[in-house]
Parts: structure tokens; sequence; C-alpha cells
């Protein structure tokens, strides 16, 4: 594999990525060699992916490391004017009675039920860096004694879309990962004319806010509810699977 450091173009998001000594990347082709070979993925469970970044003290056959799937959403502009006035508390509400009605169909699939425990970290919006996380407490299966999964979710503002780090991480690296958002916020910056303060009136708009991003990664229901319809449902599985619901893809972390 190629452990890439340094400023690297991510051309699919007009952005790109300054990797310090502190992290690693690996580009589309290596990442999917790590989500098929190493973590036992089907070849063609998903092509989106632009790369990873990991810690650079881990490995990714270390089946300790968290890393974090980097991808791109060209849907346009997402206004960030509700980042004040957004209950969150309401949106956890609405994204727990929409899993606990995706569970009949998930589990007529032949998956396991999911119950939404609640944030594991709440929604925070950097208007600095344009840039959105949070994190859910999930737990796969009917026994709610099991391990707790972490979904652990960053979003980061353009002009014409939204780059996505999606954390690939155990719950007890909950602590570990919040230490290091502000770093990997950080290492994204958008080409010139491509920034988020570089929008004008006629661009295109995205169909959600910044509630909308969170709802995008929790299924079909809610997502159409805010008013994004082309969702993914993404959920990570402690040492098991991150599940796509919504696409029917099963990933390995």
């Amino acid at each position: 594999m190629n452990f890439q450091q340094d400023k690297l173009p991510l051309t699919a998001a007009h952005a790109a990525l300054k990797v310090p000594q502190g992290f690693y990347y690996l580009d589309a082709r290596d990442t999917a060699k790590v989500l098929t070979d190493l973590r036992g993925n089907p070849p063609d469970a998903s092509h989106s992916e632009l790369g990873m970044i990991f810690p650079a003290n881990l490995s990714p056959e270390n089946p300790t490391a968290w890393g974090a799937i980097v991808s791109y959403s060209d849907d346009g502009y997402v206004s960030d004017a509700d980042a004040e006035s957004t209950d969150y508390d309401a949106v956890l509400s609405q994204l727990k009675t929409e899993t606990i009605e995706g569970n009949a169909e998930r589990e007529k699939q032949g998956y396991e039920p999911i119950t939404l425990v609640g944030w594991a970290e709440p929604p925070r919006y950097d208007k600095s860096l344009h840039a959105l996380h949070w994190a859910r407490d999930l737990v796969f299966g009917k026994d709610m004694n099991a391990p707790h999964t972490l979904n652990y979710q960053l979003r980061i503002l353009g002009r014409e879309g939204v780059l996505q780090v999606n954390f690939v991480a155990g719950m007890d690296q909950l602590q570990d990962i919040k230490s290091n958002i502000a770093s990997v916020a950080g290492l994204v910056s958008y080409d010139q004319d491509k920034k988020y303060e570089d929008h004008v009136e006629g661009d295109k708009i995205a169909a959600y806010g910044l509630a909308g991003l969170i709802a995008t990664a929790a299924g079909a229901k809610i997502a159409a509810k805010i008013g994004f319809l082309a969702l993914a449902l993404a959920f990570l599985k402690k040492g098991g699977i991150i599940l796509a619901v919504a696409a029917g893809a099963i990933f390995r972390p």
C-alpha cells in the first residue's frame, strides 16, 4: 500500500487534503483493498470512496485501528442558516422512531434490528470550518446488553457539495476520535472558487440543511421528510459490519 502524506488532490471533491505527520492517507485503490481484502467486504459493495485517513501509529491491518472513510456528495450548496435554530433533540427523537419502524424491513431482509440509544456525541457545527459532526450510540440485535456501536460522522461544506468523513471505530475509541475531529476537519481545503464562502446566487442548492445532513445517514423515511431523497444508511457494528440498509450493501470494519 502507498501510505501518503503532504498535500494531496481530491479531484472529485474540488478539494485538497493536507495530511500531516500524525496521519497517513490511502487512495481509492488502497481503500478498496482495506475494505475488501482486510475487512472482508464484497468487491462490488461500494465504489464511492475517495480514500481513507488513519492515525500514523496504527496500520490498517491492526484490528484496533480507527480509520476515516472519505467520500463526496455533489448535491449542491447546503445552507447553514439552521445551525443555531435546529432542535437536535427533536431530530434524535424522529430518528429513533424511524429506526424502530425500519426494523421490520431489516429483519425481513435477514439483518439484525437496530436500536438508536442516543447521541454518543450531539451534533456540533463549527462555523469557521463549515463542518458539522455528530455520533450515534447504536445497539445491533435484540440484546440490549450487547456491546454498543459508534457511528461518528463529519461533514465539511463546500460551494457545490459536501465532503463526507465517516469514522470506522468502536465505542471505546470515541474520545480518541473526538480529540482528532478538529484536526481531521482542518486537513481539508476546497479549491479556489469552490469554497463554502464562494457561494453566489444561482448556484445549485441542496434540498436539505444541516438537519438533513444527519438524516441522510439515517434512512429513507426521515430523510424524505426533511427533503433529501437520494440517501444511504450506514451503521457501524463493532467487530462486525457497517450496514447500508437503503442500498443493501454490507461493509465490515
